[in-house]
């Protein structure tokens, strides 16, 4: 078999100070929750060395330090073939991979682990899971993260999801391990007094879509704030223009609040933050469907999902059916404060504050047993060229990877000297930000000038 790694697979040990973990992202939201996934698997002592896929969504500095999380050292910049090569036998030994990626690049990640380790081998533990809701695409994402050793679901009623997606299949559902969503933390809501005082409005990049829906959701935000002048309305925005999270922001709501007929009122304004530190002071979270409305349902903070737009799929705000949560503007102007059905969040993953049960413990004890193993099986993907000959070979290309998941030539390029380094940053920056002027000023107006 063809092997255009650069060094020859090294053993893996636990460390005695405790594993050592690396964490592989392609975007700021995905950093957070596998960095916080990494601190929930191994609390005690550990190493956690940070890595970002390079790609269209690569987080700036601003977005990860906004994120909260930090690793033992800036996290590098890498292809997938670049990481694969420093598995391979790099400066770093890691003990457990986290996987913090879209399904394509996971699947990528996992054939590149086959080819270097096709037979059993005291190889690192790979571990990946979904960053939120999982409203669409089930069946898709979930056959391309398996191979992982532990594949994480955020709750109970997910863990049944996935396997029965995997056993319909005919893909082993072992590695699906019941465990929660990692970054739901902070005190318990004290409403001060029985005034609402700050309404948190959390957007989404994508969610929704077109320029018509999101002017819509932030005048109906700016109307509330007009109607309740003792409250203060704040538009929690995910990224800066130029900046793209988890997924593209065709129409940043900043440039949205600019043409807004009449602007904002002097009690609404624009937010960046970390969205723990902005929940702490929030008395109504209000959100199409962010993963933000877990994180305010966990602390007891009174929570909406807006049906204004419809509940449909491609929101994603059908999860929330049975939460007890699902309204209207019409009906938070009236003063309406939803709170979470106490079944529906059980179900859902989103225990209560303080609660003694530890979600992670079953994901400790089998990450603890593959770690204490002299050997591991191979990776074993359920897409190979026997089950998807039309499918993988297409997943792996765009990663640089040829069907066997061995770097195409010249995929991990070393870096050469320093000055190289210095301008090949720069030229790749210079191109996100062609792509991303592209995506939020040149599209819209392509589009608009088509519809004449």
């Amino acid at each position: 078999m063809r092997n255009n790694f650069c060094r020859v697979p090294v053993p893996f040990r636990s460390s005695p100070a405790g594993p050592r973990i690396a964490v592989l992202a392609d975007s700021d939201t995905r950093w957070k929750w596998g960095a916080l996934t990494a601190r929930r698997l191994a609390p005690g002592d550990h190493r956690v060395t940070g890595y970002l896929l390079r790609g269209r969504a690569t987080p700036t500095a601003r977005q990860l330090g906004e994120a909260g999380v930090a690793a033992d050292a800036a996290p590098a910049e890498v292809t997938c073939a670049e990481f694969l090569a420093e598995l391979a036998g790099g400066r770093e030994r890691h003990d457990v991979v986290v996987l913090a990626l879209v399904g394509g690049a996971v699947q990528a990640v996992l054939h590149g682990a086959r080819a270097l380790w096709p037979q059993p081998a005291a190889r690192p533990v790979f571990v990946t899971g979904y960053v939120g809701v999982v409203y669409e695409k089930l069946a898709d994402g979930l056959l391309l993260r398996h191979g992982a050793d532990l594949v994480l679901a955020n709750s109970g009623h997910d863990a049944a999801r996935f396997r029965a997606v995997y056993e319909g299949a005919g893909a082993d559902p072992d590695a699906v391990t019941e465990t929660a969503l990692p970054f739901l933390d902070g005190a318990p809501y004290q409403p001060a007094g029985n005034r609402t005082h700050r309404v948190v409005f959390a957007v989404q990049p994508s969610v929704p879509e077109s320029r018509a829906d999101r002017t819509y959701l932030l005048g109906r935000a700016a109307g509330h704030a007009r109607l309740h002048p003792d409250r203060e309305v704040l538009v929690k925005l995910r990224s800066r223009p130029g900046e793209h999270t988890t997924h593209l922001e065709e129409h940043p709501y900043q440039r949205l609040a600019e043409r807004l007929p009449g602007g904002l009122p002097p009690n609404c304004r624009l937010v960046y933050g970390h969205m723990g530190e902005v929940l702490d002071t929030t008395d109504l979270l209000v959100t199409v469907s962010s993963t933000a409305a877990l994180e305010s349902m966990h602390r007891g903070i009174p929570t909406a999902v807006l049906t204004d737009l419809g509940i449909r799929e491609a929101l994603g705000n059908q999860h929330f059916l049975g939460s007890g949560c699902l309204t209207s503007w019409d009906e938070l102007d009236a003063g309406l404060l939803p709170r979470a059905a106490p079944a529906w969040t059980t179900a859902h993953g989103v225990p209560a504050p303080r609660r003694p049960a530890d979600p992670y413990a079953a994901a400790r004890r089998r990450l603890g047993r593959l770690l204490t193993a002299d050997r591991l099986p191979p990776v074993d993907p359920y897409y190979t060229l026997r089950t998807a000959p039309g499918y993988l070979p297409g997943i792996l290309a765009r990663q640089h990877l040829a069907p066997d998941g061995t770097p195409l030539p010249g995929a991990a390029r070393q870096d050469g000297s320093a000055a190289r380094r210095w301008l090949r940053g720069h030229l790749r920056e210079a191109a996100r930000g062609a792509y991303r002027h592209g995506v939020q000023r040149v599209a819209p107006v392509i589009r608009r000038l088509g519809e004449l």
